[in-house]
């Protein structure tokens, strides 16, 4: 095709999923709107070099109207997604395209982002897998057992996250040039689903991560409305739900939502990435935006709270859903007594959830739908969601969304060691192909790495002192703990060398460089083949 090379290998099926119709619809969009993209991200650079010369976040003056007039609201819920109480989340290959869909909960986020690993073959059969579960033709056996999809109105509704504005697919150029993975991930679903997701009654809906602000929210927005327009879709069919899981985004959630109002289906509680933005953001800053182990950062940190709040209050003040956080327990089959401890710490999670206004989750695993669901059943009743639950007593300040030093919490040499062990095992899988994995009774994410190496990198750079052991976290300890860390591992069945070397020399250069990297998927995917 004129101007579009497709570098990777063209394996079975590839042609139905890559064929040149395909092709001309995503290589318009990313002609179209890759420059904006491109602008946004320096738009980002700039504003991470403001807040590393000292300064801040805060509600922006310059959209102060739309967040004070009372009378927008986003469009009303789409077919399948007005009851939103249980989402289960994974990567787009065959097995769990059909567990996900057949799991009893009301909505699968079919995830092209953080659960997957961008090999290739990944990438376009997770497109395949999606147009054959609408077809109704993924049905398969494998090991003497049965995957088949329950009937259609059993079937949770799909909701497509692509990957982030940050990402490229580097397998297709375009004009000599890597395309957009968001474009390219939205683009091939759309052209592909949209009509078949029309024919069940339902509709192209997404996820969107990793947003910094309302101005690339209104980049989507306008992706939207040509897409829609370029296959002759009815304008407002499209719905995103968009991730608030950067630290920027929180002070435009309003903004956000107004944006994409005529294809808003509300915003979600990102909590993880969360976490990681607030330590990139502000890395510069010393002990001021100091966070402790990861595991011992709760919901309930004022900071946390804060976010929780501000997003149920803004969300129903404007006619959208809010829903809530990952669960990423994995039930053991084994330990009774791990699942009852996991089990009750869901429950509370869920209970808080659904006790602030918020209209659904996320579980990680089909076993925790039931909890999940029966959880938010006691709040909602009969009602499909709490978009009446206005929350006028929330009000939060700009403050209350800083004040991460308010958060309690130790650093132990425990939790160093857990957050190298974690993501040595999952930065392996993931440079195996596996984007999702369980990992000591939980499923973990690119979120997960995220946060271990950013913390490690944090600790060194602030010299701090271990509350366990009185040792001071330095770069030359942190590679003595990777070194055991990684031969403890060695040890282990399945142990397969090369992975996690790879591993191990990706997580040196993002946890203990001086220079930090923006996303440790971009060093990733480039040794990556």
């Amino acid at each position: 095709m004129d101007g579009v090379e497709i570098t990777g290998p063209r394996l079975d099926r590839f042609d139905e999923i890559l064929s040149p119709e395909a092709l001309t619809f995503v290589a318009t969009l990313q002609r179209e709107f890759d420059g904006r993209r491109r602008e946004l991200l320096e738009a980002r650079q700039a504003r991470q070099a403001e807040l590393s010369a000292g300064g801040t976040l805060d509600f922006l003056p310059e959209t102060k109207a739309i967040r004070e007039d009372e009378t927008w609201r986003v469009a009303p819920p789409a077919p399948g997604l007005v009851d939103r109480r249980v989402e289960i989340t994974g990567p787009v290959d065959r097995k769990m395209t059909v567990n996900a869909l057949n799991s009893g909960a009301k909505v699968w986020l079919a995830d092209f982002e953080d659960a997957n690993s961008p090999l290739w073959e990944n990438v376009v059969n997770g497109q395949l897998n999606l147009r054959d579960a609408l077809d109704r033709t993924i049905d398969f056996e494998t090991g003497g057992k049965r995957y088949a999809l329950r009937p259609d109105d059993e079937l949770a509704t799909v909701v497509v996250r692509p990957r982030g504005w940050h990402l490229t697919e580097k397998h297709v150029l375009v004009d000599g040039a890597p395309f957009s993975a968001s474009l390219f991930d939205f683009g091939l679903y759309f052209f592909h689903c949209a009509r078949r997701q029309l024919d069940k009654g339902r509709g192209p809906y997404f996820y969107l991560p990793k947003m910094e602000s309302h101005l690339e929210a209104r980049l989507w927005n306008d992706v939207f409305t040509r897409a829609q327009e370029l296959l002759g879709v009815p304008y407002g069919t499209i719905r995103a739900t968009v991730l608030i899981e950067t630290y920027p985004a929180a002070f435009e959630m309003e903004e956000i939502l107004y944006e994409l109002r005529d294809h808003s289906a509300g915003l979600n509680a990102g909590r993880w990435d969360y976490l990681f933005s607030v330590i990139k953001k502000f890395r510069t800053r010393g002990r001021e935006f100091l966070l402790p182990e990861r595991n011992a950062v709760t919901m309930t940190a004022p900071f946390m709270r804060a976010y929780t709040e501000l997003l149920v209050r803004t969300c129903h003040r404007r006619g959208a859903h809010a829903i809530g956080g990952m669960a990423a327990f994995i039930p053991s089959r084994r330990d009774p007594e791990v699942n009852k401890v996991a089990l009750e710490k869901v429950r509370a999670d869920k209970t808080r959830e659904s006790g602030d206004g918020f209209d659904g989750s996320w579980v990680a695993h089909p076993d925790l739908v039931p909890i999940c669901r029966e959880v938010f059943d006691s709040v909602l009743g009969a009602e499909p969601n709490q978009l009446r639950r206005l929350r006028e007593d929330v009000s939060v300040s700009a403050g209350e969304l800083l004040a991460v030093a308010e958060t309690p919490g130790e650093i132990t040499e425990a939790g160093l060691r857990n957050n190298v062990d974690v993501a040595l095992r999952y930065l392996a899988a993931w440079m195996g192909g596996s984007g999702a994995v369980g990992i000591h009774n939980l499923m973990e994410d690119a979120a997960t790495a995220e946060i271990s190496r950013s913390q490690i990198w944090q600790w060194i750079h602030n010299g701090i002192e271990l509350a366990d052991t009185g040792e001071v976290v330095t770069r030359e300890m942190a590679e003595r703990v990777i070194a055991e860390e990684l031969a403890r591992i060695g040890e282990e069945p399945g142990f397969d060398e090369t992975l996690y070397r790879q591993a191990a020399e990706l997580f040196r250069e993002v946890a203990l460089d001086d220079d930090f990297a923006e996303f440790l998927t971009l060093p990733a995917y480039a040794r990556m083949p």
